[in-house]
């Protein structure tokens, strides 16, 4: 076959070519457009990146990628147990699994709780980089923390590497969403020269994203829990962020500053709205809030957005959205949702 040309580019390796702050809204329309090739990876090539694509996107440039990466196709967990389980445990095995650095994460049945060791044997057998996998049972207390058991391996620390981003991180003691990428990747086209406040930091979701991409003239990254403080602090020095990010460990109830941020963002659920006035208050007029919480899909986006009104109004204050997004299924019927909203 010929080598393609910018003209005639070979239609086997079709991609977008956008610039790496552009990354996002560019996804996010092809993907709406449905053109996104879901069998090949996004690729940074220095300040650009290279989204794949099925077929020409309007308005946007295509090249042909001359080096394109392919998603292994996951493992077929059951083809590698069949003849060790019966038929109808077959059947229970977990269809879908996410991998943080070199730890797999798994939920498992409890009817196949006699066999975990050996699920997680399979499962490393189909993925050799890996070295432990951890059956996830969901999570619990006041940190929300992972409630996970080592079925294989003895590792829980890793290092997860995203979006040009390192996270240290133990899987078993500190949550990390494979379902909020999208909404990391974001972040990181945001802020740039500004005050923002993070006030549930974790173990730097959000705060590095925006550190390194987008620098921030400031971030104020507060967290609660002592061992996602750890790792916080870690993936601070980890990134080369120390001159733009400052943590600090403590409840953002008491440790939010008023008055002072461009930008706050509030990315726990389910609890945020006990701390919507404090995140409101931290605004300087015209500051953006980015509030995070779950809703039933059937009140989507409207309890979000009434939760911000009305917290903005008894403070005497004027709220506008921006942008309501989904960010994943949460439970059945319910979603993560995060409003946008400029606080006056």
């Amino acid at each position: 076959m010929s080598r393609a040309t910018a003209k005639n580019p070979d239609l086997s390796f079709l991609a977008v070519r956008a610039k790496r702050e552009d990354t996002f809204a560019a996804l996010r329309s092809i993907t709406a457009q449905g053109l996104l090739d879901r069998s090949r990876k996004v690729v940074e090539r220095g300040v650009y990146t290279e989204i794949p694509v099925t077929a020409s996107a309007p308005g946007f440039r295509i090249i042909s990628q001359d080096a394109p990466l392919y998603y292994r196709k996951a493992p077929d967990l059951a083809e590698s147990l069949r003849g060790q389980l019966l038929p109808e445990e077959i059947e229970l095995l977990p269809r879908g699994w996410y991998i943080l650095g070199d730890v797999i994460v798994v939920k498992i049945h409890p009817c196949l709780e006699p066999h975990q060791a050996r699920i997680g044997r399979a499962l490393l057998d189909c993925y050799p980089r890996c070295r432990s996998v951890l059956r996830d049972y969901g999570i619990e207390g006041p940190f929300r923390e992972p409630v996970r058991e080592i079925i294989a391996g003895t590792v829980t620390e890793t290092v997860h590497r995203e979006n040009g981003v390192i996270f240290h991180l133990d899987a078993r003691k500190v949550m990390f969403s494979a379902g909020n990428l999208r909404e990391r990747m974001r972040m990181g086209n945001l802020g740039r020269g500004e005050y923002v406040v993070d006030m549930f930091a974790g173990i730097g979701y959000f705060s590095l994203p925006m550190a390194v991409h987008s620098p921030p003239r400031r971030i104020l990254a507060i967290e609660l829990n002592p061992n996602a403080y750890h790792y916080l602090c870690l993936n601070i020095k980890e990134n080369r962020v120390e001159d733009i990010v400052k943590p600090i460990l403590g409840d953002c109830a008491k440790a939010t500053p008023e008055g002072v941020a461009d930008r706050v963002v509030m990315g726990m659920v389910q609890v945020t709205d006990r701390y919507l006035q404090r995140g409101i208050r931290a605004l300087r007029p015209g500051g953006v809030l980015h509030y995070h919480q779950t809703v039933p899909s059937r009140a989507y986006p409207e309890q979000a957005v009434r939760d911000i009104a009305e917290a903005a109004r008894a403070l005497g204050r004027g709220s506008q959205i921006l942008r309501c997004i989904r960010v994943k299924k949460y439970s059945p019927g319910v979603l993560h949702s995060v409003v946008d909203a400029r606080i006056e």
